[in-house]
């Protein structure tokens, strides 16, 4: 009867203390739902290091891009919920996805987080050769050039996608919309400038700005960023209502067990509390999870109102997946 009692426990998710101390075993592979190069990719590499460290197992970083983040995202819903599968998603593909797309296979809500890695602010840039050197100078070309500016951004209902509609939908601009499946390639051709323009979140596009291959009009906030001091803010450049900041996060599958969610978060908080990692995560201009932000009860939280956040402000700015 005992033993029938431990088998139920522990199939129910109420492990006990050795299951936690026995995961991992093998290595486990966190799925990000953008291409390489972009914030989520490049904040999921920073944090699977050292949660690799602390585990003292291997982290696989799989990059499954598409549709917003969103193939990624249903692969990572519908994995075993072991443990062995994480995935890092985004604003965009884990609250506003669902107000986006029609059939979505999964709900946010309803996956089990594992913690905040840290807040993206948002930029507007542009490639080195175009001709405005402000963003009213941008805006005054884009008005007088209806639909032939073009703006790259990873794809429909990624953060990027969401953050360029409400700068058209704020300014009233009109400009030639290029979906990508992340932001990496996105910044490969501002790069090369074949687009003249780009909402990249700060660990895509601060170093970039850094490098000079490529310039900033804006920085969605309130004030400018120390890594970039030469970038105004929205209110100096003229665009005070564009305050867009995105996030990146680890969620795994529903019904993952009790214990293991909390070693994944103890490895997680390990991280977020190095100040290695800390000054790697700020000096590519993003915000990392303060303690009252992190771990699985807060990121449970951040979901719920982004959800409902997003959804009020996609029917108001009339946002689709195209």
């Amino acid at each position: 009867m005992k033993r029938l009692v431990a088998a139920a426990l522990l199939l129910l998710g109420f492990a006990t203390p050795g299951v936690a101390q026995d995961f991992p075993s093998r290595p486990i592979t966190m799925l990000v739902v953008f291409a390489p190069g972009g914030a989520t990719d490049v904040l999921a590499r920073i944090i699977a290091e050292h949660m690799s460290r602390t585990l003292n197992q291997r982290i696989m970083v799989e990059n499954v891009s598409g549709a917003g983040g969103t193939i990624g995202g249903a692969r990572g819903a519908q994995a075993a919920p072991d443990g062995y599968t994480l995935t890092v998603g985004s604003l965009g593909s884990h609250s506003a996805a669902p107000s986006i797309y029609r059939s979505i296979a999964y709900d946010p809500r309803e996956l089990q987080p594992i913690g905040l890695i840290a807040g993206t602010p948002l930029y507007f840039v542009v490639r080195n050769g175009f001709p405005a050197r402000t963003m009213q100078e941008f805006l005054a070309h884009a008005r007088a050039n209806p639909g032939r500016v073009s703006n790259g951004h990873a794809g429909g209902g990624s953060t990027n996608h969401l953050a360029c509609a409400l700068f058209q939908h704020v300014t009233g601009v009109q400009m030639n919309n290029i979906a990508y499946r992340g932001e990496g390639p996105a910044v490969n051709d501002i790069v090369a400038q074949q687009v003249d323009s780009a909402c990249l979140l700060a660990p895509a596009a601060v170093p970039q700005i850094q490098q000079g291959t490529m310039r900033g009009l804006l920085l969605a906030a309130r004030e400018r960023s120390p890594g970039t001091p030469d970038v105004p803010s929205a209110v100096e450049a003229g665009v005070p209502d564009y305050i867009f900041q995105g996030w990146n996060a680890v969620f795994a599958p529903r019904g993952t067990p009790p214990a293991v969610v909390a070693r994944l978060d103890q490895a997680m908080r390990a991280a977020l509390n190095d100040p290695a990692i800390l000054r790697r995560i700020e000096q590519l201009g993003s915000i990392p999870a303060r303690p009252e932000a992190q771990g699985p009860d807060a990121l449970r939280n951040l979901v719920r109102n982004e959800v409902d956040r997003w959804a009020t402000v996609v029917r108001a700015a009339n946002i689709t997946a195209e």
